[in-house]
């Protein structure tokens, strides 16, 4: 999710001008990491045979317990203990409470009624939006009020005000005071003994100010009456309240309650160390068909761990492809972490239990899920908490780089030889080069995006998403305008009908993205174009992980934005879960989508690596990996495909998708040029048989010949 506010805007955008510039199996819990692993100075490699198109380095044990690193800066939270008198948030801001209760004395205008008073809510980008981005009365006086139903009644214990998000004009409240009620008749003020509290609220417009009452107080209705604001603006705000609910006896409602789990899952925020014991416990359950590595660390020395699941753990199968979900690129947006944590747990549980989809799923997938991409920033935002975190706290890592901004741009030289009629002939239209500015020591990319990178170039991955939070859409690339002066524009790929699959595949299963009857997070109506949308055409973003992916390895990647609160309240995580556990499910299960197969030395059997898979209509082609194996997704229908490598002769099939759940099989055995063959025999000291020596001849007169004038 972007940002709004005109500072964080200037950060990002100067974030990515910068960016420009097999463990033994038991029931011990163990982690794995490249020998070679130097994530802090080691740049990104350009060079050919990434994505699995070379062998995987080796990997070694280590014990999950060990020291986190000591560095000043690195001061790491501990679990927060769960205090039964805290009261959790109503949920304005994760939208439980919905626009019907809420009211106020007077509005502004529409796009400033009592409905945008919602915490962290952001406006759009235009003046007298018709969705700004807070509550404004429409009189500067001491009788104006924002009022909550919280519906049934409520020991009301707390309040959390910002001000007016805008890019546009300065508008907070600076002290309040707060009432309740049963009727919205008769009203009690909060008094601190015989004096009515003035709790004294924001300096600012975006950071979130707490107040708890002195004593809790019991109604159905809470209202904040601002008492005093900002000088130069006028009564603007952002609110969620906190409040537990009682048993009623005169309520003659029902109320509705959110289906609960039955997974038995630890529904629970997990900073860094509690991340590592849940990671721990799922191996020592599950040591057959997981296993913990960690592909690199964090600027602050954290690591970046991967659970693995499958049922040859730590080995990459002939034929098997890998998936990978990434989450925590923006460490503020908490519920893909989460997600992950439940994921792995429900997927040990389950095999157990030997469910079959989740079976099927394990010994015909390699899956690899990263918790957290950004460990520094999640343990920023979770000092702060669910609800004091803002809307950016933790965005960015350590260095104050937006990860999603600081992979090397292909799109712009892949779209220059394009539009010189170079492509593919004398420039690739897949694994693309990273530029060699990018690959300097002094250039300014992050560790966590050098160990993605070369995560990327060491496993062929197939398919893969990433989370994020704050909207609810899923996004597919291209993720940068074409035209780079446009704030967004349309810019499909050229597999843009399988990246809409995807996404729709996604969308289509979350059971809040399903329902067209939802309220919309901020401003954007993804619903009108079925919760799906390019990236490009959403809002710019050079350097992105998804196109990255895409231009650099044989990976697809989408962006899921899994919710409106990008931290909400651990009591929301139960409902989360339940809304994507099937979409994560059968996203998983489209990377057996397409087509797959193995490309072979038809002399030797041998599997030919970097052999490239051409599919006639589709100007981008894939790779095969180090044992000629090779997954192309692609939609239902007829392909005539095409399978060459240097020094072989290509070979071309025609290649049938149906609408099974399972992919065509389309293997090639290929044949070795006279040239090859020559260089070959040479190399090797021996004598050139009499049938090769012919063929070179005929070869060669025919070269003459043509040659020759008529």
């Amino acid at each position: 999710m972007y940002v709004t506010p005109t500072v964080l805007s200037v950060l990002c955008t100067a974030a990515c001008f910068w960016a420009v510039s097999a463990a033994p199996h038991n029931v011990t819990a163990t982690l794995v990491f490249k020998i070679s692993n130097n994530t802090q100075s080691k740049s990104p490699s350009s060079s050919p045979g990434g994505n699995g198109t070379v062998q995987p380095p080796v990997y070694v044990s280590e014990d999950l317990e060990e020291p986190v690193p000591k560095d000043r800066r690195l001061r790491l939270s501990e679990e927060k203990p769960t205090d039964k008198k805290e009261c959790p948030p109503l949920g304005l801001e994760s939208l439980r409470v919905s626009d019907h209760q809420l009211r106020a004395s007077s509005i502004k205008r529409y796009g400033l009624g009592s409905h945008r008073g919602r915490l962290n809510i952001q406006s759009g980008i235009y003046d007298d939006d018709f969705y700004d981005g807070g509550w404004c009365a429409g009189e500067k006086n001491k009788n104006e009020w924002l009022e909550v139903d919280a519906r049934r009644l409520t020991r009301f214990t707390g309040v959390i005000t910002q001000g007016k998000n805008s890019i546009w004009t300065d508008d907070w409240v600076t002290s309040y005071k707060v009432q309740v009620s049963n009727d919205t008749h008769k009203w009690k003020t909060c008094k601190n003994g015989t004096e009515d509290v003035i709790f004294k609220a924001n300096k600012d417009p975006e950071t979130p100010v707490l107040n708890k009452l002195p004593t809790p107080m019991v109604g159905r209705y809470i209202r904040i009456n601002p008492q005093t604001w900002f000088e130069n603006g006028t009564i603007c705000l952002r609110a969620e309240i906190l409040g537990c609910p009682l048993p009623d006896p005169n309520t003659v409602f029902m109320w509705e309650q959110e289906p609960q789990p039955t997974d038995k899952l630890e529904f629970k925020h997990h900073n860094y160390k509690e991340m590592r014991k849940l990671m721990k416990k799922v191996n020592e359950d599950c040591p057959n068909i997981t296993r913990v590595y960690s592909i690199g660390k964090s600027y602050l020395g954290l690591k970046m761990y991967v659970m693995e699941i499958s049922d040859n753990p730590g080995q990459h199968e002939l034929g098997e492809p890998e998936f990978r979900y990434v989450a925590g690129m923006h460490g503020n947006e908490v519920v893909g972490r989460e997600l992950m944590l439940n994921l792995m747990e429900y997927l040990c549980q389950e095999y157990k239990k030997e469910n079959p989809r989740v079976m099927r799923l394990i010994t015909e997938t390699r899956i690899h899920l990263l918790p957290s991409m950004n460990p520094d920033g999640y343990e920023m935002a979770y000092k702060l908490g669910s609800e004091l975190s803002g809307w950016s706290i933790g965005r960015w890592n350590y260095q104050g780089l937006d990860l999603n901004h600081n992979f090397a741009d292909l799109n712009t030289p892949l779209w220059e030889a394009e539009d010189n009629e170079q492509v593919p002939e004398h420039f690739p239209n897949h694994y693309i080069p990273i530029p060699e500015y990018y690959t300097l020591e002094n250039a300014t990319v992050a560790p966590e995006t050098r160990a993605i990178i070369d995560w990327m170039q060491k496993i062929p991955f197939v398919l893969s998403a990433n989370f994020h939070g704050g909207e609810l859409v899923v996004s597919y690339p291209f993720d940068m305008t074409r035209t780079y002066w446009l704030a967004k524009e349309l810019t499909p790929t050229q597999d843009d009908p399988m990246f809409r699959w995807l996404a729709a595949v996604y969308a289509s299963s979350h059971r809040i993205l399903a329902d067209d009857n939802r309220r919309i997070c901020h401003y954007d109506d993804f619903m009108r174009v079925g919760n799906i949308i390019n990236g490009a055409d959403w809002h710019t973003v050079p350097g992105s992980m998804n196109d990255f992916s895409y231009l650099h390895t044989n990976c697809f990647e989408v962006t899921v934005e899994l919710s409106c609160d990008k931290f909400p309240h651990e009591l929301e995580l139960p409902t989360e879960w339940e809304n994507n556990k099937e979409s994560l499910l059968i996203y998983i299960e489209q990377v057996h989508r397409g087509i797959k197969g193995i490309v072979r030395d038809k002399d030797t059997n041998q599997g030919i690596s970097e052999a490239v898979i051409v599919v006639d209509g589709i100007n981008h082609d894939i790779r095969t990996a180090v044992d000629g194996d090779y997954w192309r997704l692609l939609n239902p229908g007829e392909y005539e495909v095409t399978a060459k490598a240097e020094g072989y002769h290509p070979s071309t099939k025609s290649c049938r998708v149906t609408y099974e759940d399972r992919p065509t099989i389309c293997d090639f055995y290929i044949s070795k040029t006279p040239k090859q063959r020559l260089k070959e025999l040479r190399a090797n000291g021996k004598k050139l048989p009499k049938e090769l020596l012919l063929r070179l001849r005929q070869l060669r007169n025919r070269k003459l010949k043509s040659k020759s004038p008529k």
